[in-house]
């Protein structure tokens, strides 16, 4: 695991309260520990391997997105 968030918050009574999942592909991101090298974007097992080719697209997050091409979805 490269990174993750937990979410808390406060309930009404003032138990402190886990918000959101956690270790999921949501809320952490995964890095193969064999493939991991400093200085260069990493492999990632996670949704930020479709960020990044959506980013590259040159969409600028108006709906509707781009189709996702066959070859991203298969990728990983």
């Amino acid at each position: 695991m490269a990174d993750t968030k937990f979410e808390f918050g406060w309930s009404a009574d003032g138990r402190l309260m886990l918000g959101d999942e956690v270790l999921n592909s949501d809320s952490s991101r995964f890095w193969p520990a064999d493939r991991w090298e400093p200085g260069r974007t990493q492999c990632a097992i996670d949704k930020q391997f479709v960020r990044n080719w959506a980013a590259g697209t040159g969409w600028d997050k108006t709906p509707p997105a781009p189709p996702v091409p066959d070859e991203i979805v298969a990728a990983r």
